[in-house]
């Protein structure tokens, strides 16, 4: 996997679908509905990131996504949940080792929407991507220890519980250990496999 191809790629942020979902680049439009859950503590939690002081400051973070989309490098989908045409989250690449064809996923969703099942079909689809579109051998997951919720998500998509690393981020003044979670090529190409046969 080279980087050029992930700059193009993501240069024209591909639209992908699901029944209920469809995944897009974030638009300054969509400050209100992202203000909703960013700006709550319950949500930020488990995140590296600290709450949204107010609707001014998640506009001008959209703003500021705007060029990293223009130039490839930003890799994070809008969730639109279409029943409600909503945006309700964002899940996506963290970041990629290119030299070893692994990528890093992470999602948000609004509290309003969990328990539904969004973050595990947005997952899914992003992970179709991964292996289908980029030619990604591996594809992990982090979850802060205490984000059983974070687990059961990555499990339910077909990843691996590898172990938890010690300590491993400091976050918001605070040394907190870190889980690992994991689906490689072949297990997922499995997975679909036996999809096609049911």
């Amino acid at each position: 996997m080279k980087k050029e191809k992930i700059y193009r790629v993501f240069s024209h942020m591909p639209e992908l679908h699901t029944d209920r979902l469809t995944l897009r680049r974030m638009l300054v439009s969509d400050a209100a509905d992202m203000y909703e859950y960013a700006c709550r503590s319950d949500v930020t939690r488990y995140l590296t990131w600290k709450p949204h002081p107010d609707a001014a400051y998640t506009r001008e973070y959209l703003q500021y996504l705007g060029g990293r989309y223009h130039v490839g490098m930003f890799y994070d989908w809008a969730i639109v949940y279409e029943p409600d045409r909503k945006m309700v989250g964002t899940c996506g690449f963290t970041s990629f080792q290119c030299n070893s064809d692994c990528a890093e996923v992470g999602y948000v969703l609004n509290p309003s929407y969990w328990g539904r099942g969004i973050a595990s079909e947005a997952l899914s689809r992003v992970l179709q991507f991964a292996f289908e579109e980029l030619g990604v051998n591996r594809v992990e997951a982090r979850f802060m220890d205490g984000n059983a919720r974070s687990r059961r998500v990555m499990e339910h998509v077909g990843m691996t519980f590898e172990g938890m690393l010690r300590e491993a981020m400091l976050v918001k003044g605070t040394y907190v250990n870190v889980g690992m979670c994991s689906i490689l090529r072949s297990e997922w190409l499995a997975v679909q496999s036996t999809k096609k046969t049911e």
